[in-house]
């Protein structure tokens, strides 16, 4: 069986429309893209209310098991796939309500709450250009001055900060006080079995 042969691109809709080039290792598309890469998985393309109207869509891009459609994609041309995704719906100023419960057999029961609405998108994976990818975490120093200076919190900055995994400001310290002991309130050098 052959591996999947990922396009080279710096975005998800390059890498489908006009990749710089396709690999099967992060070596090889290194070498093609002229610089490090980095594997990423995006969302590409609109939403589609149905599963049906999306492999409509691609066709040609995905395995369509429905009888009387076009042959399977290569194993090696199996980069994209369809995904589920919830829709986001608006939200409603103010607190919304808990549905009402349900008396049932004399037992009060929590109302299901309505199943969300779903979309299908394509999901694209691909090598991504470093120079493209997410920047380098930054210091709590800088995170700091860029508190001070207020910049603006658009949407894509916040999401791009949000994405970000925490960093502590100082290695933590190993735990001298085990987990059922505490130390005495009048005299913190002596620690305590909690009963």
């Amino acid at each position: 069986m052959s591996a999947v042969r990922y396009p080279i691109a710096a975005n998800a809709t390059a890498a489908l429309n006009a990749p710089l080039g396709r690999a099967a290792r992060a070596s090889d598309a290194a070498v093609l893209a002229g610089g490090p890469v980095v594997f990423a998985t995006e969302a590409s393309g609109p939403s589609f209310p149905s599963r049906e109207a999306a492999l409509d869509a691609f066709s040609g891009r995905l395995d369509d098991e429905r009888p009387g459609h076009g042959p399977s994609v290569q194993p090696e041309d199996r980069f994209c796939e369809l995904r589920e995704l919830a829709e986001q719906a608006p939200r409603r100023p103010g607190k919304s309500l808990p549905p009402p419960p349900i008396y049932r057999d004399g037992q009060r029961w929590a109302a299901p709450l309505p199943r969300p609405a779903t979309v299908w998108r394509l999901s694209v994976s691909y090598w991504k250009l470093a120079e493209a990818a997410a920047p380098i975490l930054e210091s709590p120093e800088v995170t700091a001055a860029r508190k001070r200076a207020a910049l603006p919190h658009d949407p894509q900055s916040l999401r791009d900060r949000l994405g970000q995994p925490l960093r502590a400001l100082k290695p933590q310290q190993p735990l001298d006080v085990g987990l059922f002991e505490y130390r005495l309130p009048e005299a913190p050098h002596i620690i305590v079995p909690d009963e």
